[in-house]
């Protein structure tokens, strides 16, 4: 058997996953049938990434180191015969890559041992691979919230010369996914043509990128549910699972040379209709007590929504609200009798306060009631009409009156009348509305009849 007939590496514990910033521990074991000269025991840690451009191939043609850590556990001397054991001690670093094995590609971590023997002898050597770990907590994945949506339009041909459209909508219930969970895909279909579709299906896939000079990928299907056709004119609504078997994790954080993708692909096998949802795997599962509030209220939002109304203008309260007041009601001018009241009715009103006292069409202010405002009771039904226009109620057919009255307003502050006076504040008013005068008139050539006659007629 010679002079080596044992010769291993074995972990603390048989562990064989490990962390990143984690230590890896274990001990050299070798049984010899003979003595051994030996330069040296050496035990080595590396961890590295290799990619090529053809599948399988053990020549790399691009690599990564990540660590590659070496110690000497024996000096220069003989070896004797029999059961010798070593201990070692490495620390992983912490931007260390999850480990992985692709069809183009790998991330490899090993510890190897070298028994460094004198020239031209043979020199021993033995290695033992172990794992990586680095967890991907898809709670902390930027915009994982919510559901994964698509939708798509395609239009073909069919029949040479009939042309169909096919709408489809699909959906995930989440953005990410443990392996063991199940994948909630939601699909509509729009069959508008007058053929019937092919078979539903959804599937999920892996896309792994290996970065060489002229990037490689590798797509592969995972999982794949099938369901069945849309006739013609249909509408339908299919719902399927997908349950994520064990997978290497969507994010290999410190790896420059692979990258790993998930998505689910749904699609029809005719017409060629596809679209796909991308998702993530990870190894902690996202966690709906972490899940920010998406109608946080902002200051401003929530200042609007505790503060009443604002009261109206005291313009808008008078017309809103004939019986409050604007502002404190001076007090009220002595009442006119109802012969000076028909009379003010046919007067202009007051020109507005700012005017100066003789302004043309205007009324002198009351020198009884300095820093006062005239008043007046005002019919509700006033403001239901035009500014400056006033109909009052119980009108008796009086002639105008001759004794001096204060001013009159009307429903609006500061409107002036249709007609205001020719002849100053004293003078009569001039009628709003005057008969025609037939006779004068060129035109019609004969006068009208009567009044007695237009009414026997």
């Amino acid at each position: 058997m010679g002079k080596l007939q044992e010769f291993e590496i074995t972990f603390d514990k048989n562990k064989v996953v490990y962390t990143p910033g984690e230590s890896i521990s274990g001990t050299v074991r070798f049984k010899l049938g003979q003595p051994l000269q030996c330069k040296a025991i050496k035990v080595n840690c590396n961890g590295f990434c290799g990619i090529t451009s053809k599948i399988n191939e053990t020549a790399w043609s691009e690599e990564e180191q990540y660590f590659n850590s070496t110690i000497s556990v024996a000096d220069k001397g003989t070896l004797i015969q029999g059961v010798q054991t070593y201990p070692f001690k490495f620390l992983i670093p912490a931007s260390a890559p999850t480990s992985f094995e692709g069809n183009y590609g790998k991330i490899i971590y090993r510890v190897r041992a070298f028994i460094d023997t004198p020239r031209f002898a043979k020199d021993y050597s033995t290695e033992k691979p172990f794992y990586l770990l680095s967890l991907l907590n898809l709670n902390e994945v930027p915009d994982i919230w919510g559901k994964c949506s698509s939708a798509v339009t395609q239009q073909f041909t069919y029949m040479l010369m009939k042309t169909g459209t096919v709408d489809m909508k699909a959906q995930t219930d989440m953005k990410g996914y443990t392996p063991g969970q199940v994948i909630q895909v939601l699909t509509n279909i729009h069959n508008q043509s007058g053929k019937a579709t092919g078979n539903m299906a959804a599937s999920l896939m892996q896309r792994v990128t290996y970065e060489t000079k002229r990037p490689t990928y590798d797509v592969r299907t995972i999982a794949e549910v099938e369901g069945g056709v849309v006739k013609a004119g249909k509408e339908v609504e299919w719902k399927e699972q997908i349950i994520v078997p064990p997978l290497p994790q969507s994010s290999l954080a410190g790896c420059e040379l692979i990258k790993i993708e998930y998505y689910v692909k749904v699609g029809l096998k005719s017409p060629d209709v596809m679209l796909t949802l991308p998702i993530h795997i990870g190894n902690v599962s996202l966690d709906k007590k972490l899940q920010p509030c998406n109608k946080a209220a902002t200051p401003s939002s929530a200042k609007a929504e505790d503060t009443p109304a604002l009261a109206s203008t005291p313009d808008t309260v008078i017309a809103t609200t004939p019986n409050v007041a604007p502002r404190p009601a001076p007090k009220p001018a002595p009442r006119p009798s109802a012969r000076s009241r028909m009379s003010s009715l046919n007067s202009p009103s007051a020109p507005p306060a700012d005017y100066h006292q003789g302004a043309e069409g205007g009324t002198p202010i009351n020198d009884g009631f300095p820093n006062k405002r005239q008043s007046q009771l005002v019919s509700p039904h006033a403001f239901s009409y035009a500014p400056g226009l006033f109909f009052p109620h119980n009108q008796q057919p009086n002639g105008p009156s001759t004794a001096p009255s204060g001013p009159m307003f009307s429903g609006s502050t500061g409107a002036t009348a249709p007609y205001p006076p020719e002849n100053g504040a004293g003078s009569m008013p001039t009628p709003l509305i005057l008969p025609p005068d037939y006779g004068t008139s060129a035109y019609p050539q004969e006068a009208p009849p009567s009044y007695d006659a237009s009414c026997n007629t």
